[in-house]
């Protein structure tokens, strides 16, 4: 765990365990800054929306769509995981972007709770879980192998060892262009805190966004792989 997270040690259960606390702190603050939106959004809902409603339905809408292409009949079973983790993915993204590192603590620091391997490792490891079952679910033993010749023998183990890299490069790749951009915009507000950083602020801001949009689509591309039948 990087030095810079704010690290509580504790005993659980007789294991010593360590926490960082400024992942969970800003990861629950997505959270509820999410549900707050969702009360907002949906306590009067009108066929004539008001900018917030017609901003939520905007979002929803292109992840349905999207969904409904990539899926097809299957797309509304899964469309509640992914439109949830581009929300939060993306807010978590951009929670990096607020002045948090001013908050000043005793140890570490407070920034974007994806800038934690641990945060982002959990996110793929959902994703890993989800899709397999819903693959085993819709293909039963199909989804392992496709036949008992050698070759397929063979493509099968390729695919089970392809499952388990497929998580391991979208956390690394959420983990990493997050935490390079608030390392560089930490080192340009060292150098010069009048204005060099803004450039790079507001590019990090697109950085987030497509970060967000990248691991959502990857993930509706593993889910489709997953349970969409093979057309032969």
């Amino acid at each position: 765990m990087s030095e810079g997270h704010w690290i509580i040690n504790t005993v659980v259960a007789g294991h010593p365990m360590a926490f960082n606390m400024d992942t969970i702190v800003t990861m629950w603050a997505a959270m509820a800054f999410l549900l707050i939106i969702a009360f907002l959004t949906t306590r009067k809902l009108s066929v004539f929306p008001n900018k917030l409603q017609l901003f939520v339905e905007g979002i929803l809408g292109y992840f349905n769509g999207l969904v409904g292409s990539m899926i097809h009949k299957d797309g509304e079973k899964h469309f509640p995981l992914i439109a949830s983790l581009f929300l939060f993915i993306v807010t978590a993204n951009l929670m990096g972007q607020l002045p948090l590192k001013m908050i000043e603590l005793k140890h570490g620091e407070i920034a974007s709770p994806t800038n934690d391997i641990n945060l982002t490792a959990a996110l793929a490891i959902i994703v890993l879980v989800y899709y397999v079952t819903a693959g085993i679910m819709k293909k039963k033993i199909k989804f392992f192998i496709h036949g008992f010749s050698l070759v397929a023998i063979i493509s099968a183990l390729v695919e089970l060892l392809e499952l388990f890299t497929r998580p391991l490069t979208l956390a690394l790749r959420l983990f990493g262009n997050v935490l390079a951009g608030e390392i560089l915009i930490t080192a340009l507000l060292g150098i010069c805190a009048w204005g060099l950083p803004l450039p790079m602020m507001f590019f990090e801001i697109l950085v987030a966004c497509v970060q967000a949009l990248v691991f959502t689509m990857l993930t509706t591309v593993y889910i489709a792989s997953a349970v969409n039948e093979e057309e032969h």
